[in-house]
C-alpha cells in the first residue's frame, strides 16, 4: 500500500446481490484496473483473489466476505466482497455494517432476483446509501431500459441513471457517463459521445443534473435561474443525494470483460460518501454515556472486529477504525473483557494476501493477528475512554445437523474446534441437546452447516458423522394417580427393604418437577425421604415413556413401609423410582412437542403452495399480510415437521422464500404420531 489514507480519501463499499450476479468479477476488475494485479481472475477458473478457500473454489461461488482494497487516483477503495447466498446472511451482515455505501450488483439480463430483494432490505433496514451496478451487459438479452424500469417497480426510491449503455447493434461496446458527457469502451478512457445518441443524452441528463441540484440547496437556486452546473456541482449534489439515502445511482459495465468498471471507481471515489458521513452509537463501558463516532481521526480510538478467522495457524481479526488511529505495535483495551491487547503490527487484507501498513485511520479498515480474547464485534480502545460500538443483531439459526465424533480422538477436538467456528461466523451456534444427548451444530442452512462441517475437517482434523437431529421432546402427565411399590431382597447377610405409596399430579407448562411429603406418623423415617426424591430424579432425566425427560410433575410421597434392619437408603432410591414409574404410566402419560413460530417471506406467486404445504406439516396460519409483490405468512408448526424446511421452502419458491423461526412452547404430540414415537424408542431400547 502506497503510504497511508487520510479519512476524505478512503471509501468504503460493500458488494451484495444475488448469487451469480458478479459481485466477484467485479471486485476482481478493480483489482486490476488498479495494478493490483496483472491478469483478470475468473470465479469458474477458482483464481480469484476474493475466492480463495478451497470450498469456495470447489463451489465456484463465494462463501464468507473478502476484504479487497483498491488504490485508485490518489484514493484508497475498501471493496468488500460478501456471498450472494442467502445461507451466508452473516458475512452479508458483518460486510454491510463497516461499509458506508452497499452496491447492489445486478445481473442486467435477469434483472431484479431474489438476493437483491433481500440484500436491498438488508441495507434499508440499517440506513445505508444505495448504488446499483448494473453488470453482465454484454449479454444479448441484458436491458439497462427494461433493470431500471423493474427496479422503479419494485422498490420504493429514486433510480438515477449515471450511465448510458453504448451499443452497436446486439454488442455492449461500452458507457457515456452521464456528468462528464465522456464515453468508455474497452478501446477508449473519456472519449466524446456517439452522435447518435444525443437525443437520449439530453433526456437523461437532465435528470442527472436536476437530481444533482436537488441535493443542495444553493445548487438548487442555481439550477432555477438557469445557470449551468459545473460537473463538480453536480458530482457534489448527488454525493449529498446519496448520503441522505434521497438518491440512489446507477451504473453499468461488464465485470468479466471489464467494460466500464474504470468509469464505475472514478464516480466511486466522485460520488460517493466518505467516512465522515457514517455515524455509529458506542457506550462508554466506564461513565455509562452513549457516544455518537463520525469517524473523526483525532478523536477517541474505537475499532471493531467484524470478522474472525480462527484457522491452523492461530486467529485473525479484520476491524474497521470507527475513530481516532490504530497504531501498530502498541496496545488497545477490550471493553467487554476487561483486558489488554497487544497490536503485533497491522496489515491491510487482500483476500489471504497481508499487506503491512503502520497505522489505520478513522475510516479505514485494516487486520491483525493473535489478539487473545478478542471476537467477532468487540471493539478496541483506549483504557482512559474505554468505548464498545454496539454490535451487528443476527437473525436466529434455523437448521441444525446432529455431530457424533467418529473416534475417541475426534470427541477430545469436538468441543474445541466448535468454539471455534462459531466465533468466526456468530450465525452458527452449537450446543448440547439434553433431551436427545445430541451435540447440534445449528445454522442458516444446510450448505451453511455442511461447510462448517467440512471447514473444521480441513482446518482442526475434526471428523464427524452427522445426522437429522431428534427432536427434543418431554413427558408429562394428564391427570392424578397413584401407585405402591416394595422392594424387598434377601440374600445372605443384611437385606434391603423399602414401600413407597406414591401419587403423580399434572403442574402447568413451565412449573418443572415438584416433590413433597404427607407422611405423618412415621411410617417412612425422616431420612429415608431423600433418598425417595434420588431415586425419582434418576427417571427424570431419561424418561418413562420413550427415553425423554419428564417435566410438569409433582410427586407426593403420601405412605410407605420400612424395616427397622434393613431399611437403608438404596433400598428408597429403587422403591421410589418404581413407584414413580407406576403411578406415571397410570397418570395419562403424553409426549410434548416443541412447537415454533415461522415467519415466512415468498413472492406473492407462490402463497398458495406455501401455504397449501404447511397444513401438510401441522402448521397454523395466524397471520397474512401483502407487502410490495411479497406475502409475509406468520404461522406455527411442530418442529419436528419444519426440521428441513430451509431446504424445502428453497425448492417450492424456487429458492425465492426466506423465513425466521423460533421455538415457541410446547404442546402434546397428538396420540397416533406419539404411538410411532413411543414404539421406535421402545425398538431402540431393546436394541441396546
Amino acid at each position: 500500500m502506497a503510504g497511508s489514507y487520510t479519512t476524505d480519501k478512503i471509501r468504503n463499499i460493500v458488494l451484495l446481490g444475488h448469487n451469480g450476479s458478479g459481485k466477484t468479477s467485479l471486485a476482481e476488475a478493480m483489482l486490476f484496473n488498479t495494478g493490483a494485479i496483472n491478469r483478470l481472475g475468473k470465479v469458474e477458473d477458482g483464481n480469484t483473489v476474493s475466492d480463495y478457500d478451497e470450498e469456495e473454489i470447489n463451489r465456484t461461488m463465494s462463501l464468507s466476505l473478502s476484504v479487497l482494497p483498491c488504490e485508485y487516483e490518489g484514493h484508497k477503495i475498501n471493496v468488500i466482497d460478501a456471498p450472494g447466498y442467502g445461507d451466508f446472511v452473516g458475512e452479508q451482515l458483518n460486510g454491510l455494517y463497516v461499509a458506508d455505501t452497499v452496491v447492489l450488483v445486478l445481473d442486467g439480463s435477469a434483472g431484479v432476483e431474489v438476493g437483491t430483494q433481500l440484500a436491498w432490505q438488508m441495507a434499508v433496514d440499517h440506513n445505508k446509501p444505495i448504488a446499483v451496478f448494473l453488470n453482465k451487459m454484454d449479454r444479448s438479452n441484458a436491458s439497462y431500459r427494461r433493470v431500471i424500469a423493474q427496479l422503479r417497480e419494485m422498490f420504493d426510491a429514486t433510480f438515477v441513471p449515471m450511465e448510458l449503455p453504448i451499443r452497436d447493434g446486439e454488442v455492449f461496446k461500452g458507457i457515456v457517463d452521464l456528468i462528464s458527457l465522456k464515453s468508455y469502451t474497452a478501446q477508449t478512457k473519456g472519449g466524446p459521445a456517439p452522435d447518435n445518441m444525443a437525443d437520449e443524452l439530453e433526456e437523461f441528463r437532465t435528470q442527472v443534473i436536476e437530481y444533482g441540484a436537488e441535493g443542495d440547496d444553493e445548487l438548487m437556486m442555481k439550477y432555477f435561474e438557469g445557470e449551468e452546473l459545473t460537473q463538480d456541482e453536480i458530482a457534489s449534489g448527488l454525493q449529498a443525494g446519496l448520503r441522505q439515502r434521497r438518491i440512489v445511482p446507477v451504473f453499468c459495465g461488464s465485470a468479466a470483460a471489464n467494460v466500464a468498471v474504470a468509469s464505475f471507481m472514478h464516480n466511486v471515489i466522485k460520488t460517493f460518501p466518505i467516512p465522515t458521513a457514517t455515524e455509529v452509537t458506542a457506550q462508554n463501558s466506564k461513565t455509562g454515556d452513549e457516544v455518537t463516532l463520525n469517524n473523526d481521526a483525532k478523536g477517541p480510538l474505537a475499532a471493531q472486529v467484524f470478522k474472525t478467522i480462527n484457522d491452523q495457524y492461530g486467529r485473525m481479526s479484520y476491524m474497521r477504525v470507527w475513530s481516532g488511529t490504530l497504531h501498530g505495535d502498541g496496545r488497545a483495551f477490550n471493553a467487554r473483557t476487561e483486558t489488554e491487547e497487544r497490536i503485533g503490527g497491522l496489515f491491510s487484507p487482500r483476500g489471504k494476501e497481508q499487506i503491512n501498513v503502520k497505522e489505520a485511520v478513522a475510516g479505514d479498515i485494516v487486520g491483525v493477528v493473535k489478539l487473545n480474547d478478542t471476537q467477532t464485534n468487540d471493539t478496541l480502545s483506549d483504557k482512559a475512554t474505554p468505548l464498545q460500538v454496539d454490535a451487528v443483531t443476527y437473525p436466529f439459526p434455523v437448521f441444525a445437523l446432529a455431530l457424533k465424533p467418529k473416534t475417541q480422538g475426534d470427541s477430545a477436538k469436538l468441543g474445541p474446534s466448535l468454539t471455534r467456528i462459531c466465533e468466526e461466523d456468530p450465525t452458527l451456534n452449537h450446543r448440547y441437546e439434553r433431551a436427545t444427548r445430541q451435540t447440534l451444530l445449528e445454522g442458516m442452512g444446510e450448505t451453511h452447516v455442511d461447510i462448517a462441517v467440512k471447514r473444521m475437517a480441513a482446518r482442526f482434523g475434526l471428523n464427524v458423522d452427522t445426522a437429522t437431529p431428534r427432536v427434543p421432546m418431554m413427558e408429562t402427565v394428564s391427570r392424578t394417580a397413584s401407585a405402591q411399590y416394595r422392594h424387598k431382597k434377601q440374600t445372605g447377610g443384611a437385606g434391603q427393604f423399602g414401600e413407597v405409596h406414591l401419587r403423580v399430579e399434572p403442574k402447568e407448562r413451565g412449573e418443572g418437577f415438584e416433590y413433597k411429603s404427607e407422611i405423618f406418623g412415621g411410617s417412612i423415617s425422616q431420612p429415608f425421604l431423600p433418598s425417595i426424591e434420588k431415586g425419582i430424579k434418576q427417571v427424570l432425566e431419561g424418561g418413562v415413556l420413550a427415553g425423554y425427560p419428564v417435566v410438569d410433575v409433582r410427586a407426593v410421597v403420601y405412605d410407605g413401609k420400612e424395616h427397622p434392619v434393613d431399611s437403608k437408603d438404596i433400598a428408597f432410591q429403587i422403591a421410589g423410582r418404581e413407584a414413580f414409574k407406576q403411578a406415571f404410566m397410570q397418570a395419562g402419560p403424553i409426549l410434548l412437542e416443541p412447537i415454533v413460530d415461522l415467519t415466512i417471506t415468498v413472492p406473492e406467486e407462490f402463497t398458495g403452495d406455501v401455504t397449501g404445504d404447511l397444513s401438510t406439516k401441522r402448521g397454523r396460519m395466524s397471520g397474512m399480510e401483502q407487502v410490495r409483490g411479497n406475502t409475509i405468512i406468520t404461522a406455527q408448526a411442530p418442529l419436528a415437521e419444519v426440521q428441513r424446511y430451509a431446504t424445502e421452502l428453497r425448492s417450492i419458491t424456487q429458492g425465492r422464500g426466506v423465513y425466521t423461526m423460533k421455538i415457541s412452547h410446547y404442546e402434546p404430540v397428538p396420540s397416533h404420531i406419539a404411538g410411532d414415537i413411543i414404539a421406535q424408542a421402545q425398538k431402540e431400547r431393546e436394541e441396546e
